[in-house]
Order: structure tokens, then C-alpha cells, then sequence
């Protein structure tokens, strides 16, 4: 069998972005996409692509980037590598809605490799509504794991389990959504082959859609009030909290001299930390409850 090449890996994920921008606008119904094309200094590049203002979607990005170089100290020290040049590629997408009842929504996918051989896959799928719709909630759910038993019968749960524990704001002791899944440094150590991982990953990528599709089709016109938005502004400050406290891709974006603007694409066009501010609802409450690990949501 043919090796798979970094190359083929970057123009699938360039693929990809394209794919997911076009059936955007259209589920949107009006906005369009802009493209800013970038380089790095070290090598590489990407295209970052930003939505606003749609009917639909108020503020989303999909970047796609491919970059390389020698491997900065930072990362080595926090990956426990060896020196070598390395090179990353990948898809990654946030989507902030107008409207309070719409979730956001992120995905990432994401190949790396080194030249002294070390190669993994990663990514995850995770939503975040900022109210918690239990129908909504089972039914992206059921996606990612009619996704992942196509591919190993243990997947779902080891990665919903993975999720739960990475989409977790430690300082306000909930997690970040609902969750999803989340893996990393997939490789052939699991008894897959380069080319199943990459199987999988391409799947997770294909199924960002029609899970998000499903998850706004029953909301999207829903109406909502000052306190709605409000509630939506607050949920969107805790947000903001993990990705620039605890995600660690933020991280290695800034850390490898990454494009800012497009690594902080996933920050809401506005967000509210009103000090010790209660919810006022039985279900902003609710959603309170909901935002632990562990619940099984299929």
C-alpha cells in the first residue's frame, strides 16, 4: 500500500474546508465567507476563512493551515519530544449564532508529524448551546456515535469520556457544553493502521454538517427575549474562559508563531462577565445542572 503522504493529508483538509464554507452559506441563506490567505515566517501557511452577520451565524471562522519548521522549544517541552522539524495541518471551525436557542458549535481535525518519524491524528466535535435542549443534545450525540462504531466499538464512549474530561472549566467547575468527543495522538501503537485513523478522522470531519445541521433546524426561528440574549452573552464569557485558559490548541497556535487572528477566530463577538450574575429561569437553571461530565446522552 502506497504511504500515506503529508501532502495528500493537507489538500483532503483543504477539501474539506471548502465543503463545509459552501454548505455554510447555505444553511446560513445569506451571509458569504471572506478568505484571508497568510504565510509563516518558519514555513507554511493557511487560509483563514470568517462568516458575520448572517441570519443564522453572528461571528464563525473555518481555518485551514499547514505549517512546519523547526519544532519550537515550548512544544517540544510540553509534548515530551525530541528535536526534530515538525509539521501540522488541519481544519478547525467555531460558529457563534445570532440567536440565543442556536448552540455554538466547534470542530477540529488535525494531522502531525515530525521528521524523526513521530506522526499522530487528533480532533473532536463538541457543542455548546446556551440553553441545554435534551433532544438536541441526544441527537448530536447519536451522530458522533453512529460515527465512531463504524469504526471501533469503543470509540464513542472512550472519546465522549475524553471530552467530558477536556471540555471542563476547572475554575467554575462545569464543562464548557454538552461535550461531544475529543482524541489525540492517534497513531498505529492501537493496532489501526496509519490509514484507518485517517479513515476515522475523515469521517469526523464529514459529519460536522449534519450534526449541525440537526442541531439548528428545530431553533434557528426561535424567538427570544432581552434576558435570552443576556443569558447567551454570559454563557459566551465562560466560553471564552476555557479557550484562553485551558485549550491547549490555543496554546500550540501562539506557540508556534501561528496567525493570531486566526487562532483567536473562536473568541463570540460579545461576551458579558456581569459580576455573580444568577439565573432567572427554571431553565437557565436547568442548564446549570446539565453542564457535568458523564451524562449519558444515548
Amino acid at each position: 500500500m502506497k504511504q500515506l503522504e503529508k501532502e495528500h493529508i493537507a489538500n483532503w483538509f483543504m477539501s474539506l474546508q471548502d465543503q463545509i464554507c459552501n454548505s455554510l452559506e447555505e444553511i446560513d441563506g445569506s451571509a458569504k465567507f471572506e478568505e484571508d490567505q497568510w504565510s509563516r515566517p518558519e514555513g507554511g501557511g493557511g487560509r483563514s476563512r470568517a462568516i458575520k452577520n448572517g441570519p443564522l451565524i453572528e461571528k464563525g471562522g473555518v481555518n485551514f493551515s499547514a505549517v512546519s519548521g523547526p519544532t519550537p522549544e515550548k512544544i517540544l517541552a510540553a509534548l515530551k519530544l525530541s528535536m526534530a522539524d515538525f509539521f501540522a495541518t488541519g481544519v478547525s471551525i467555531v460558529l457563534h449564532p445570532q440567536n440565543p436557542w442556536v448552540p455554538i458549535i466547534h470542530m477540529n481535525v488535525r494531522y502531525f508529524e515530525m521528521s524523526n518519524g513521530v506522526w499522530w491524528f487528533g480532533g473532536g466535535i463538541d457543542l455548546t448551546p446556551h440553553y441545554v435542549i435534551e433532544e438536541q443534545a441526544r441527537a448530536f450525540h447519536q451522530h458522533l456515535k453512529d460515527i465512531c462504531d463504524k469504526h471501533h466499538p469503543d470509540f464513542y464512549f472512550k472519546f465522549k469520556r475524553w471530552a467530558d474530561d477536556y471540555f471542563y472549566v476547572k475554575h467554575r467547575s462545569e464543562t464548557r457544553g454538552i461535550g461531544g468527543i475529543f482524541f489525540d495522538r492517534l497513531t498505529d501503537k492501537e493496532g489501526r493502521t496509519k490509514e484507518e485513523q485517517w479513515d476515522f478522522v475523515k469521517d469526523v470531519g464529514q459529519t460536522f454538517i449534519p450534526a449541525y445541521s440537526d442541531a439548528v433546524e428545530k431553533v434557528r426561528h426561535k424567538e427570544w427575549s432581552d434576558e435570552d440574549k443576556l443569558w447567551q452573552k454570559i454563557r459566551r464569557g465562560r466560553y471564552v474562559e476555557f479557550n484562553l485558559v485551558h485549550d491547549k490548541g490555543t496554546k500550540f497556535g501562539l506557540d508556534t508563531n501561528g496567525r493570531t487572528e486566526s487562532i483567536l477566530m473562536s473568541m463570540p463577538p460579545e461576551a458579558n462577565w456581569a459580576y455573580e450574575y444568577q439565573p432567572k429561569t427554571d431553565l437557565q437553571r436547568a442548564t446549570l445542572e446539565a453542564l457535568r461530565k458523564d451524562i449519558d446522552w444515548v
